[in-house]
This record gives C-alpha cells, sequence and structure tokens, in this order.
C-alpha cells in the first residue's frame, strides 16, 4: 500500500468537506480554533508514520483520550469495570442525563460522558493519579515526551462543567463512583484537555491495531480485551451517529469534540484524522469524510 498516495488522495477528495460544520461552542477554549484545519495520519504496525496537510499540529483530543482511560483501567483492573459501565450503543447525547437515571445511575457505555466518568474514577482508584498516568502512557506510546495538557482547555471545561458534574453527582448517589466527585471532575477535564497531534494519536493507538502488544512489544492488553476495546469503539465510538459511521466507515472509531477521530484497522495500521468543524452530532464533518473515502479507496474496513 501506498500510504502516502492514499493520504493525498483522500485530501483532495474532501477538500469541500474542510471548513464545513461548527466549531464546539460549549468549551470556550475550543470554540476560536479555526474550522479550516485539516491534517490526516496512518501509523503502520511498524510504527512508521505518514501524514497530509496540518497532521503534525497538536489539537484538544478531548473524548479520544477515553479509548485510552478504557485501555488502562482494562490493563490494570481487568474486566471489573463492565459490572459498572455497559457496553450498549446510547443513542441519545453523550451529555444525557434522562437515560442515566432511566438506567439506575450505570451509563450505557464507556464512550459516552457519564461512561467516561465512571472508567475516570476507576482509574484513580487503581493508580492513585488517572491524568498523568494517561499521560504517562500517551507519551511512551506516541515517543513524544512533549506531550502535555493545555490548561486553558481543562479550566474552560471545569469553568462550565456543570452538566458533567450533574452527571457525576447522580452516579454517586448510586454508589457507582468511589471517589469524591471534584476529584473525578477534575482527572477527566485533564485527560480530555491533552494536545497532541494526529501523528502521536495514530502512534499511540497502535496497541489496539496491533491486538493488545505497545509498542515495544510488551503486552498491555490480552487479544481479547483489546478486540472489546475495538468492538466498543464501532458500536459506540462516535456518539449516536455510531450506527452512520460504521455504515460509511466500517471501521472501530473514536472521536472528540476538538475535531479528532482515531481509527483502527485491525492487524494492518492506525488512523488519526482532524479536522474542527463538527455535524450536529458532534463528529468532524472532514473527518468522517476523510476516513469514508480511505476505506472505499483501499477497501479496508472490519466488513
Amino acid at each position: 500500500m501506498d500510504y502516502q498516495g492514499a493520504l493525498e488522495e483522500v485530501a483532495a477528495a474532501v477538500q469541500a468537506q474542510i471548513g464545513q460544520g461548527q466549531v464546539a461552542q460549549y468549551i470556550p477554549a475550543l470554540a476560536s480554533v479555526s474550522a479550516d484545519h485539516f491534517g490526516m495520519a496512518i501509523a503502520d504496525m511498524d510504527g512508521e508514520v505518514y501524514g497530509v496537510g496540518d497532521w503534525t499540529q497538536p489539537f484538544s483530543i478531548q473524548s479520544i483520550s477515553k479509548t485510552f482511560s478504557l485501555a488502562l483501567v482494562l490493563a490494570h483492573g481487568g474486566e471489573v469495570i463492565w459490572e459498572r459501565v455497559g457496553r450498549e450503543p446510547s443513542g441519545s447525547s453523550f451529555n444525557s442525563l434522562v437515560q442515566l437515571e432511566y438506567e439506575n445511575g450505570v451509563p450505557r457505555n464507556p464512550f459516552i460522558n457519564a461512561g467516561a466518568l465512571v472508567v475516570t474514577d476507576r482509574l484513580q482508584t487503581l493508580t492513585g493519579d488517572a491524568s498523568t498516568v494517561l499521560l504517562d502512557f500517551l507519551r511512551a506510546e506516541s515517543n513524544n515526551p512533549n506531550l502535555a495538557f493545555d490548561p486553558s482547555v481543562a479550566l474552560s471545561e471545569t469553568d462550565h462543567g456543570d452538566r458533567n458534574a450533574a452527571l457525576a453527582y447522580f452516579m454517586a448517589s448510586y454508589g457507582n463512583l468511589d471517589n469524591p466527585v471534584p476529584t473525578v471532575l477534575q482527572h477527566y477535564f485533564w485527560q480530555c484537555s491533552v494536545e497532541m497531534s494526529c501523528r502521536d494519536v495514530a502512534l499511540a493507538g497502535g496497541f489496539l491495531a496491533r491486538h493488545g502488544l505497545r509498542a515495544d512489544g510488551t503486552r498491555l492488553l490480552p487479544r481479547r480485551e483489546a478486540k472489546q476495546i475495538n468492538a466498543v469503539m464501532l458500536t459506540c465510538g462516535t456518539y449516536d451517529a455510531a450506527g452512520d459511521f460504521a455504515y460509511r466507515v466500517g471501521l472501530p472509531g473514536k472521536s472528540g469534540v476538538g475535531g479528532g477521530i482515531i481509527a483502527v484497522i485491525p492487524g494492518r495500521c492506525t488512523l488519526c484524522v482532524w479536522s474542527p468543524g463538527l455535524d450536529a452530532r458532534g463528529n468532524s464533518v472532514a473527518g468522517v469524510a476523510a476516513l469514508d473515502y480511505f476505506t472505499t479507496l483501499t477497501g479496508w474496513s472490519v466488513f
């Protein structure tokens, strides 16, 4: 496969979609980002990376971090987490309170906000410092020791995090959080604030393409648990548009409202695309179009 040639063809094909949509408005630190950016990278099984456009420019990964937090919880604590969070698509907004109340404080899946708060709570219990453990892991897997939190994004989310606080306190009332709510929220916001480039994200997610093996060849997860994460990404990773994403792209993927999407082709490579203009469901307009074109061009999907 000519990865570089494929990326250049994809970028040319989606030019009309770049700039479409609206950047995230409910987090002021993200509202000032231009929607005209576009970058895409591929990391193969050996860690070789190819990119196009703004593929080396850092952006706020936001909910992409949830994939890595879940992996670390499974690596440190096994499958106990599934007793506290489900594995089903939500069909509702990523910050819905209604569904959580209906299901007695147990989030539908780990990629909606409520589920990610439970995962963060579990990682905090297992490690004592959920956000730092995540950052250290991302630095190691991306081979970029300069990765960092963006304090302005973390503080912006904290100042406008009333809905997440409501979700956390509601779950605490059902006994589904072990740590104090302010602690869980702090680590959750800082995890979402990590800045990475498409290059960094593609490399960091390589363990999912390698069936659980880290960049250094050691095993982070059993093959079965890597499969589980990919499966939940496919069915739940793009908010309440997961069915449409599976239909168009056909890959496990996780999006973030910063405009990034990570996608995995098990046994082949990991991709990351970034374009900040979002559709009504919070997914990158150009990013989804690029992944759609890539899988059509290459014939690579899980179907």
